[in-house]
């Protein structure tokens, strides 16, 4: 009996609980068959659309990695793993983000910004995996994409290293904002907002002095961010402050924090829009990683 290579590993991930796919030539997912083609099933349950579809086929790209090894040796899964190119996986279904660095900057980039965990080397940069899981994005800067929750690369090996935790670092590449310093005469204008104190956080176990010296610390790096990076900055400081209150039995206020936040960000020229994205996200973050 002929062993098929790439289905000898993706055979060998599945038993991991990695979820796998055939990558055909090109590096892609194999085409819908024809029950699926455009979506016309309704797409699969796992999808961001929810669909009833259970194809047999490899259908429906990073949704049909499967861990179940009856599938990846059935026999519709067999005539694509004899045609496939390379074995892909759904990072997202094992737990893992990928940052995927795509040339030498890229990764000079990561090795001066991003902490050090496990790296697969690929052909024209590396792969830098951690443990955890998170929307994935494209093009999150030069060079640099981010492939996660409903996406998939290509399984190169194991690589070296040790996997670390998803830092907020790389979390917060996915909040985009326009770093053009806004005028001054808008910042001026802004509209009053709430801001935190003891009537809005009734149910903290901090005292007030506490919280609002982390506020204002946190208020201070982000307005101190005048040429870039206040937006990520904002939603540091919006994970942090939220994971300070994780144990709190509420309410804490956070919203009237969170308006502070982003009216600081929008003072150093940071879109409204961008800011409170980055703020919402950051504040989301820390409640679902304690969950």
């Amino acid at each position: 009996m002929t062993v098929i290579p790439h289905l000898r590993t993706g055979l060998y991930l599945a038993t991991f609980g990695v979820p796998v796919l055939p990558l055909r030539d090109g590096k892609g997912p194999f085409g819908n068959c024809r029950a699926c083609v455009d979506n016309a099933c309704g797409g699969r349950p796992n999808m961001k659309r929810a669909g009833a579809c259970r194809c047999p086929a490899p259908c429906h790209a990073w949704a049909a990695a499967t861990t179940d090894t009856t599938v990846v040796l059935s026999l519709l899964w067999t005539a694509a793993w004899e045609q496939a190119v390379c074995v892909g996986y759904h990072p997202g279904g094992a737990g893992l983000t990928v940052v995927d660095l795509d040339n030498p900057a890229a990764v000079a980039w990561a090795c001066q910004c991003l902490p050090e965990t496990r790296r697969v080397v690929t052909t024209r940069g590396e792969h830098w995996i951690y443990r955890g899981v998170m929307p994935s994005h494209n093009a999150v800067r030069p060079g640099v994409d981010i492939k996660s929750l409903m996406s998939y690369t290509r399984w190169l090996g194991r690589g070296t290293g040790s996997m670390v935790d998803l830092p907020d670092a790389v979390r917060a590449l996915v909040v985009k904002e326009d770093t053009t310093p806004a005028a001054r005469e808008v910042v001026s204008s802004l509209p009053a907002r709430a801001t935190w104190s003891r009537e809005v956080a009734t149910g903290c176990r901090h005292t007030e002095g506490y919280v609002r010296t982390g506020l204002d610390r946190g208020l201070a790096l982000v307005r101190a961010r005048t040429e870039s990076g206040a937006g990520s900055q904002a939603f540091g400081v919006a994970r942090f402050l939220a994971a300070q209150h994780i144990a709190c039995p509420g309410p804490c206020g956070l919203p009237a924090a969170g308006e502070e936040i982003v009216t600081a960000a929008v003072s150093v020229g940071v879109p409204e829009a961008y800011a409170r994205r980055a703020v919402t996200n950051g504040l989301e973050t820390a409640v679902e990683r304690a969950a």
